[in-house]
């Protein structure tokens, strides 16, 4: 009986300090950035990524697209360079929808993993996970 009292109490300290010292953190504190073309690599596009970290958790998320070949954000006007083809002014909306919400996703499930692409904007989920990425591996405690 003495054993199994020492045995509990044991337990239930173990317990009390795994629960006030959390898991432990994968990634420093700080403000890190990434870039990425993902698999586009014969597009002139690049995701940018700059993620802010507190306590090991990712608490802000900044992304765009940029055209390097034309030195343009891809942003809400980028379909101007497509007036006239219906199907890719659309995707362009598409990708321009994913690049304003997947950040806010991205803060609200905290992995990527979780984050599901919005359909038809693949192309920006892409580049944002590739660049997401990039700006981690820069964040991760090294061991």
């Amino acid at each position: 009986m003495k054993k199994l009292l020492i045995l509990c109490s044991f337990l239930a300290i173990t317990a009390t300090l795994f629960a006030f010292i959390g898991k432990p953190q994968k990634y420093n504190d700080g403000v890190y950035s990434g870039e990425s073309r993902s698999i586009y690599i014969q597009e002139p596009y690049y995701g940018q990524t700059t993620v802010t970290i507190k306590n090991g958790e990712i608490v802000d998320v900044c992304f765009k697209i940029v055209d390097k070949e034309k030195n343009e954000p891809f942003d809400e006007k980028y379909e101007k360079h497509y007036t006239g083809n219906d199907e890719y002014v659309q995707q362009c909306r598409k990708d321009w929808e994913g690049v304003q919400t997947y950040p806010k996703k991205l803060l609200k499930k905290k992995s990527i993993e979780k984050v599901d692409a919005v359909s038809g904007a693949t192309w920006s989920y892409n580049l944002l996970k590739a660049s997401l990425q990039e700006a981690l591996k820069k964040a991760e405690i090294k061991k």
